[in-house]
């Protein structure tokens, strides 16, 4: 069986892509990834972060740092409250849909740590609140999926 919960750190780099939209949540959410990597091994010389917009902008920034080729992981911080219309829905769609597409043509982790709340409670609480901190989890997968792929077999070219 292959996992990636043994994974530490030997001289990888990630990048961090953080929405400043609603940066009452998202300064939270960062401080919560950036703590994740520092107690499981990363110094801050290995942490990239880029600081964008809004959520719509963070696809972009996260494909120009994942194929760079410069890191195992690509973590992405942001927050999304609906408001009267759909806007929020054709947001988080796209942003979800291009994250998870950039993952697999990249072939690195791509962390979705967006959240996509109904109202401003619910995103307190999930970024440090009574439902934890979703940039620590997002770190946490980013982290177990980049063991992960060290350990899983190679593709011979």
């Amino acid at each position: 069986m292959f996992s990636g919960t043994d994974y530490r750190p030997t001289g990888d780099r990630v990048a961090i892509v953080v929405s400043t939209y609603n940066t009452s949540i998202t300064d939270k959410l960062l401080t919560g990834s950036l703590q994740t990597l520092e107690s499981r091994g990363f110094a801050q010389a290995d942490i990239d972060v880029a600081k964008v917009p809004g959520a719509w902008e963070i696809p972009l920034a996260a494909s120009v740092m994942a194929k760079s080729g410069k890191y195992a992981a690509v973590i992405c911080l942001g927050c999304v409250i609906r408001g009267e219309t759909t806007h929020d829905v054709h947001i988080n769609t796209q942003v979800s849909q291009t994250l998870g597409n950039l993952a697999m043509q990249c072939q690195i982790p791509v962390a979705f740590g967006v959240l996509t709340c109904n109202t401003v409670e619910q995103a307190i609480s999930r970024s440090g609140g009574a439902v934890g901190n979703k940039g620590v989890e997002a770190a946490e997968a980013a982290l177990e999926m980049m063991g992960l792929l060290r350990n899983l077999p190679q593709s011979k070219p």
